[in-house]
């Protein structure tokens, strides 16, 4: 991901972006990696934020909160890092039904429709 549309593509700023609407989606709710990359202002690049993520986050940035679009989680079922998500979402009231939550009735819904913007 080094251009976009013909530009230089800033992946700092890219990846502050992505974390600061990760840290916006609150606790009870979630967003798929299209929805966070879509807020960030980078339509179309969730498997970019899952890059990101993949990077190692906090528990204090949410991370946990970040789906797959069908509700389940994106991490190795098996994994640690899975293990954990799951402890997480379901300290938060979330109920999983064959390993998925109802990632529409629990989708985070910002006020605004617009993406973020600095």
């Amino acid at each position: 991901m080094a251009r976009d549309a013909g530009h230089a593509f800033d992946t700092a700023a890219a990846r502050r972006k992505v974390l600061k609407v990760i840290a916006r989606i609150p606790s009870g709710c979630v967003a798929s990696y299209g929805q966070v990359a879509f807020e960030a202002g980078f339509p179309g690049r969730a498997r970019w934020v899952g890059r990101v993520l993949s990077e190692g986050l906090t528990l204090h940035q949410g991370w946990h909160r970040v789906l797959r679009n069908d509700g389940l989680l994106g991490l190795p079922k098996a994994s640690p890092a899975h293990v954990e998500q799951r402890a997480l979402l379901v300290a938060e009231g979330h109920v999983f039904r064959s390993d998925r939550i109802d990632i529409a009735a629990h989708r985070w819904r910002p006020r605004s429709d617009a993406p973020l913007v600095d």
